[in-house]
Formats: C-alpha cells, structure tokens, sequence
C-alpha cells in the first residue's frame, strides 16, 4: 500500500487538510508584502533642490523657485540642479534657462509629500546620482532570496518542514522589523537582504507540505486555490500602503502576518509522508493518527498498527543525509533537475523582466498595485480548468510559449502604440503568472519526498536568479531597442521547450524515495 492509499483512507482532503491550509496562508500573506515592498518605499516622489538658506530679495515662494532653480524640457523644476546664483531676470522671462550656470543641489532637496510621507529616498536623499541606490533594494533583496531557497530546501529535507518553518518565520519576522528600524542605509541593505534570505522558506516550504498531506485527486485544485493567495494580497497590499505611507510604518506592518504565523505554528503537522522516509515511524503514527481523529476515519488506523506503517512505503536509511549533489547522482533525477532549471529561470526571467518593463495604465501607484494583482487572478482559474484537461506538463510549457509569444508580439507594435505594447506585456504577464502556479503543483510532484524539498528549493533558486538577472537585459537596449523582448522571448520558449521533456504527473503517486523515481 503507498502512503497516497492511507490518505484516501484517512479522507485527503478533510477538516484536517482545510486547517492546514488556512494556518500555511496565514504566513503566506507576508510574501507580496515583502517582495512589492519596493515599490513604495523605494518610490521617489517629485523633487527640487532646497533653496530655503539663500538670501533673496522679498520674493514669494514661486518666485525664488524660478529665479533659483532651472526648468526641464517638460517645463518643470529641475530634480538636481540649481543656479549658481539668483536669476532675478528670469521674473521677466523664464522661458531659456538651458545656457545658465548651474550646479547640482548643494543644500538637499525639498519632497513633495502628496503621494506619500516619507520613503527611503525622502530619508537618505537617494535621488539624482544616489537614485540607483533606492532601486537596488529589489535586487539586493532577491540575492537573498535566491540563496536562501537553496539552503531551505536543502535543510527542510533534513530537518523537516515544520522546524524549518519556524526558522524561516522567526528569520524574516526579525530582520523585517530590524529593516524598519535600520539607522542608515547600509544595515537597511543587509537586513533587507536577510529578509528575503527568511522569505525563501516562506516560498518552498508551506506548498510541499500543504500537498504532502493532500490526495491525488485534490492536489491541483489545492495547489491553485493556495496560490491565489498572492493575488489577493498583492491587491491588500495596495490598500495597505495607501494608509500607511510612511516607509518605516509600512515596513513593521508587512511582518505582522509572520508574527500572527510564529503563534499559529504549533498547529502545524509535520509532513507523515516526510517522517515515514526518515525512518520515524512513531512520529508519523502520531500525526496520522491525528489526522484520522479530525476526519472522522479512527477505525481505519485501527487496522494500520505504528509496526506495519514502515511498510507503507519504502523507508530509506534514516542515517542518510541528502543534499542539492542528489540532484545529480542519478540519470533521472539529473534529467529532471536540468530540465526544471530551465523552466523554471525561464519563468521567472520573463514574468519579472515584464513586470519591471510595465510603466502603468496612467492612474496613481495605488490604483496600478492594485490593478496588477487583478489581472493575474483570471490566470489562476483558466490554469485550474485547463489542468483537468491537458495535465501538468503541457498547462506549464504552453503558459511559457504564450509568454514568449506575446514578447515576440510587442517587438511588431510600434513604439508610438503604448497601450497597446502595454496590454500585450500585461497579457504576457498573465500567462508567466500561469506558469509559475502550475510549477509549483508541478515540481511537488516531479520529485520524490525525500529531496522533495531539495528540488523546490533548487527551482526557486532558479527562478530568483532569473528574476535577479532581468532588468539587467534592459542595457541591451543600447544595442537595438527590441533587443531585451526578443532574449526575454527566447528565454520563455526555450522554458516551454524544456517542460516538454518533462514527464506527466497528473493522477499519478508522488515518488518517496530517489529508487522509486528512477525506476518509474
């Protein structure tokens, strides 16, 4: 009997498997908190130089702007630059200030505080020739992500998915809230960057154990409804940072579902199906036995004794220690391993890399945050009905074809249709949106229990590196300005093309050991 069978025993998807997901997305409702964080406290609000310690003749306050500070091409105030001196004349006429000496701010900037209070660029002057520096939080934060999906897949198939649960709660909770208090710009790099290392278990964790415990038959439609949870908190995010606009505030706020997740967290069952592979028969028993009491199923634990459950499934050696090497050690696995890689950098590649190339619908950023998370639910749905008809496999390589179809199409519209070039990408993003719910039921599925974690956390990996890596494809606009849609394209296509190798997992056992896999 496979562990799948006791589970449709003890009713996969039960009053037990339902509490188990509401307490995994308690925890998963920080991850768009975390991850769109940027986009409001890194924004740079309209700014000027501060001229308010020159001495002037009796002007108004529009007047010493005029005399003070030069106008850009769209004739507003320059951001960084100001006259050496007044320019009284320019009361008579401002209208060429281009041939004037100017020099870049000498005194700080004043910000306009309409939008929002306060940012990391109101805080530390990052703006003019410090504006990289508030952009960088994103991709310092996703270095930390990359790396920590690697460690916390590799350690969660060794020391299980609750313990490593705890720590990555307890690892972004912290770090988020040192983030808020950080004193100057360095220690907020390093605890941003700490953070999203803690998100990275947030990220693989709650799904492999979440579908552990749920059967055959109810694992697509629960990878899917789990996932929705980052539309819709990506549209609470909106709301969120529309009343707490102040960067500091907004920052202590986004861990508020990590510490409300830390309390919850002795509720959470260790994966049975993981316990069972360690060799620790007695442990699983007992969450079985526990899952048999909430659904209602006692009597049939009555026949299945703690001395027969090892020979549900096939126990490895409990003395064994895998690692991110396994991935590689046998034919299989280092076909899946590689396959999934690419698909997965695809995925992440081009859904980023059109999500940084996205400028709006021409609405506040309020409005715009909320609209992204909008327009992604549909992908959820169309991917749950489309799953029950072509499976796993073709669901995730025809979303990355799509993807890359809609890239090759923006490289036809003209420059000058940019709501259309914007309705296109949006569209392209829906259907990267698609291929990254559908890997992650996929690759749940692709590897056994025992490195389960290992290949979650590899694909993550994978993933955020591609994320990490996209707005750099934006320098090849130097070189042709469709250059960045045709690699983000190529890259798409060549995900869906690797998919494609992959095999089938619809309705069929998850794999626990690395022999069962190689022999399937």
């Amino acid at each position: 009997m496979k562990f799948d069978d006791v589970l449709t025993e003890l009713n996969g998807f039960g009053k037990f498997q339902f509490r188990l997901i509401l307490l995994i997305i308690i925890s998963r409702a920080a991850l768009p908190f975390h991850f769109l964080l940027n986009n409001f406290i890194g924004f740079i609000p309209p700014h000027h130089c501060n001229v308010s310690g020159i001495s002037f003749w009796n002007l108004s306050d529009e007047q010493r702007l005029t005399v003070s500070i030069p106008l850009q091409d769209d004739g507003t105030l320059s951001s960084c630059l100001m006259f050496t001196e007044p320019q009284y004349h320019l009361l008579l006429n401002s209208s060429n200030t281009t041939e004037l000496p100017a020099v870049f701010c000498q005194n700080g900037w004043v910000y306009d505080s309409s939008t929002i209070k306060s940012t990391l660029a109101t805080e530390w002057d990052l703006v003019c020739e410090g504006r990289r520096l508030s952009g960088a939080m994103t991709t310092v934060f996703f270095v930390g992500v990359t790396l920590g999906a690697a460690v916390f897949g590799t350690l969660s198939d060794r020391f299980g998915r609750k313990t490593m649960l705890l720590v990555s709660y307890v690892t972004t909770a912290f770090f988020g809230l040192a983030s808020a208090l950080s004193y100057n710009f360095p220690m907020f790099a390093v605890m941003r960057f700490l953070t999203g290392f803690g998100c990275s278990g947030i990220i693989v964790i709650p799904m492999v154990l979440c579908l552990e415990w749920m059967d055959n038959r109810h694992r697509s439609a629960v990878g899917i409804f789990v996932g929705l949870d980052w539309c819709v908190n990506t549209m609470l995010l909106a709301a969120v940072a529309y009343f707490v606009n102040e960067w500091r505030y907004l920052s202590a706020v986004a861990n508020i579902p990590l510490l409300a997740a830390i309390i919850s967290w002795r509720w959470l069952p260790e994966s049975a199906r993981w316990l069972l592979t360690q060799g620790k028969v007695s442990r699983a028993y007992f969450y079985l036995r526990n899952c048999a009491k909430v659904n209602h199923r006692e009597e049939f634990l009555d026949h299945l004794k703690p001395e027969n459950l090892s020979k549900v499934i096939v126990v490895e050696n409990e003395n064994r220690k895998y690692s991110m090497l396994d991935l590689v050690r046998t034919p299989r696995m280092r076909k899946t391993a590689m396959l999934t890689g690419i698909a997965w950098f695809g995925t992440g590649f081009s859904y980023f890399g059109i999500s940084f190339n996205i400028s709006g619908f021409g609405v506040n950023m309020y409005l715009t945050q909320f609209i992204h998370g909008v327009t992604e639910l549909p992908s959820k749905f169309i991917v749950l009905f489309i799953l029950k008809k072509v499976g796993r496999r073709l669901t995730k390589a025809g979303s990355l074809f799509l993807t890359g179809l809609c890239l090759f199409c923006n490289l036809l519209i003209p420059l000058n249709k940019g709501a259309y070039l914007t309705a296109v990408a949006s569209l392209g993003k829906v259907f990267a949106q698609g291929a990254f719910t559908v890997g992650l039921l996929y690759v749940t599925e692709l590897y056994p229990t025992v490195m389960r974690q290992n290949g979650m956390g590899f694909c993550n990996f994978m993933a955020r590196l591609g994320t990490a890596v996209s707005p750099l494809v934006y320098f090849l606009e130097d070189v042709w300005v469709g250059l960045p849609n045709l690699v983000f394209c190529i890259v798409a296509l060549a995900g869906g093309l690797s998919t494609c190798l992959l095999k089938e997992t619809t309705n069929t056992h998850l794999p626990e050991t690395i022999e069962d896999m190689e022999q399937s």
